[in-house]
């Protein structure tokens, strides 16, 4: 079952995967839509195995900048839509002993410049997945966060136009170079299968070691 706002994307998504898929068009940071959204899973499918929270929206500015909608709509897509999307599906992950796999990012376990907007929002995502994974352990639900640096996705696409920003990035990071979806895919893919059925509670840095650092340069 796939979710997005962009329906262009996701019938295209959609039309390249084979198998029973069904594509509704969802704003996660609608309730409604959420719950919409999860319910058609139940009708065409029966249960909920695993919900990967992946949705997100970035902003960068100084918290004196710009409009305040810029914050609110960062916080109500990149949490509010993890919230929702958790609470819709909780009663059917019990049901199913299933998971959660949330995408929250490096900047939820650390702060970045001229980003707070999407740090309190990442953040906030990082202790979610820890309480969240705390009250449904006994449920048998786990409840997992990966945590990529920089991706190469649409959100990204004009950084790769700036080859200098891009070098420090690949700097800073340990196996030089920014990151594939299939890279953060896979670790989604282990953590959702049954050979990770004792992981829980866990914030998983996918960021090709730069969470290793201290954040001093290297010695010569």
């Amino acid at each position: 079952m796939l979710g997005d706002i962009d329906k262009g994307a996701l019938d295209k998504l959609a039309s390249e995967l084979s198998g029973m898929v069904e594509a509704r068009e969802t704003d996660v940071s609608d309730r409604a839509a959420c719950e919409a959204l999860v319910q058609a899973a139940i009708d065409r499918f029966g249960r909920i195995d695993v919900l990967v929270n992946d949705a997100g929206v970035d902003h960068l500015g100084k918290v004196d900048e710009g409009d305040f909608a810029e914050f609110t709509k960062v916080i109500e897509t990149d949490l509010y839509g993890v919230v929702h999307m958790s609470r819709a599906a909780i009663a059917h992950l019990r049901q199913s002993k299933g998971c959660i796999v949330n995408v929250s990012s490096v900047s939820g376990l650390g702060g970045d410049w001229n980003r707070s907007f999407y740090c309190a929002a990442k953040g906030a995502v990082s202790n979610f997945t820890h309480a969240l994974a705390m009250d449904e352990a006994k449920h048998g639900v786990r409840v997992i966060a990966v945590n990529p640096s920089l991706t190469y996705t649409a959100l990204t696409a004009g950084m790769k136009e700036q080859p200098e920003l891009i070098a420090k990035f690949e700097e800073r990071i340990p196996l030089g170079r920014g990151a594939e979806p299939a890279d953060i895919s896979g670790a989604i893919a282990f953590l959702a299968s049954e050979d990770a059925h004792f992981v829980t509670g866990v914030n998983l840095p996918v960021d090709g070691g730069l969470t290793a650092s201290n954040g001093q340069p290297p010695l010569s």
